[in-house]
């Protein structure tokens, strides 16, 4: 068997990427949403310090601060003082905010979930895995 052009492989990836989120744009913004913003928004529990939040969704540090100003001023994301170290903020999503990211999440998950149901439960096992491995 011949190998695959891994640049066969990432545009294919991409491509499916961005069809799903192109397709559920309009659905995140009726919800205040961009779709960086509900990434954004999913791993603030994991990641409390903007830098961190940065570093870990690969995007540029501007582009994390603007997206957390929106979901500020949605009243979707606090920051406050770290009682810890006075020179940094800490990011708490409100109430409010795990309300839009679970309905965001949702919208994610069903559009996702219609591509996945092209295989099967076994072909779905093993691109998580494919995945994890290369992550």
């Amino acid at each position: 068997m011949e190998p695959i052009d891994p640049a066969i492989l990432w545009s294919l990836n991409y491509r499916m990427t961005m069809s799903v989120l192109a397709g559920i744009a309009p659905e995140l913004a009726a919800l205040g949403l961009e779709i960086k913003e509900l990434f954004v928004l999913a791993e603030i529990d994991e990641r409390l310090y903007p830098a961190d939040l940065a570093d870990h969704l690969c995007m540029p540090r501007p582009t994390v601060t603007a997206n957390l100003k929106r979901l500020q001023a949605a009243g979707l994301v606090r920051r406050e003082i770290d009682p810890a170290d006075l020179r940094r903020h800490r990011l708490h999503v409100t109430e409010p905010g795990r309300e839009v990211l679970a309905a965001g999440m949702a919208i994610l998950a069903q559009a996702f979930g219609l591509r996945l149901a092209r295989l099967t439960a076994t072909e779905q096992v093993d691109l998580r895995g494919m995945l994890e491995k290369l992550s």
